[in-house]
């Protein structure tokens, strides 16, 4: 059992962000959760953030972690997934059983990555007795024999394919039942997609939905309208909370100030950024930063 740790004071001049281990192979890397840490590993109690995706399948025990922010709490048979970039720190762990896969974001095929991210924004309880549980344990138990084995020519295709074959049944045990959900924008999923990987690349930078209607060779109105009909968001709203997102995260875990902080995503005039801060959060910046330190 892992003791609860205190919030550590920040640092150094951004949150500490690691790369996939060099343990993996072909961009995968499975680990069991009863051996949570390992020789290569940073430390997960602290604040940090990774590179790569982090798929945990919990299937006994609990996990405690704290992820931009929220308290999260595994216990049981559950799924999660934490994304590259999301801040998040281990709390507490008592006899945790299952797996944790991390892999490289080029893996993850656009038609199941909106899928995944938005099923799996709060964590998915899992029935063991459903014929999905099982064979994600199978798929689970025969990926971590082929990485325990000797490596060749094709075992990276190997771990990558059963990784695959895996994301496309929790996909599938996530996404509705094709009848239940109307084709309404025939295109706009296709869109909100395509738009969401560009303001994951471009948010501290593009702050107009012109920027990103150029990039998708649509019009402004015929963007905003598809994202603001499959979110029920507008453009300008997604561009907003994204950048706030992390100013929260370079608030709470960084000593930049401020106005550091409003430069680095994109606002020049500090007072227009505090701003706009307040209007997404309701308080300032100093705020933010002195609630989440007390």
């Amino acid at each position: 059992m892992l003791p609860a740790v205190p919030k550590p004071t920040p640092v150094s001049q951004d949150v500490p962000s690691y790369v996939l281990s060099p343990l993996a192979r072909a961009g995968v890397l499975l680990r069991d959760l009863r051996q949570l840490a390992l020789p290569d590993d940073h430390d997960s109690a602290a604040p940090h953030r990774d590179a790569h995706y982090l798929l945990v399948v919990l299937t006994q025990g609990e996990l405690q972690l704290n992820v931009d922010f929220e308290p999260v709490v595994l216990r049981g048979a559950v799924l999660a997934l934490i994304g590259p970039g999301q801040v998040h720190q281990l709390l507490h762990a008592e006899h945790p059983q299952g797996w944790g896969i991390s892999f490289e974001p080029g893996l993850l095929e656009s038609a199941f990555q909106l899928v995944l991210e938005q099923g799996l924004s709060r964590p998915y309880r899992l029935d063991e007795h459903t014929p999905f549980y099982v064979r994600a344990v199978a798929l689970l138990t025969l990926l971590a024999d082929c990485q325990a084995g000797a490596a060749d020519t094709y075992s990276g295709r190997t771990q990558q394919t059963l990784l695959m074959a895996l994301l496309s049944l929790v996909a599938g045990q996530l996404a509705p039942e094709p009848a239940a959900v109307p084709d309404r924008e025939g295109r706009g999923p296709q869109i909100e997609r395509a738009f969401q990987q560009l303001l994951r690349q471009h948010y501290a930078q593009w702050k107009q939905p012109a920027q990103y209607a150029a990039a998708l060779h649509l019009s402004v109105a015929h963007l905003n309208d598809t994202v603001k009909r499959q979110t029920g968001q507008s453009v300008s709203a997604h561009v907003q909370q994204r950048t706030i997102l992390e100013a929260k995260r370079l608030l709470g875990f960084t000593p930049r100030s401020v106005k550091e902080i409003g430069y680095a995503l994109g606002y020049d005039e500090p007072v227009y950024f505090g701003k706009l801060f307040k209007k997404v959060t309701g308080i300032t910046p100093q705020q933010f930063r002195r609630q989440f330190r007390d």
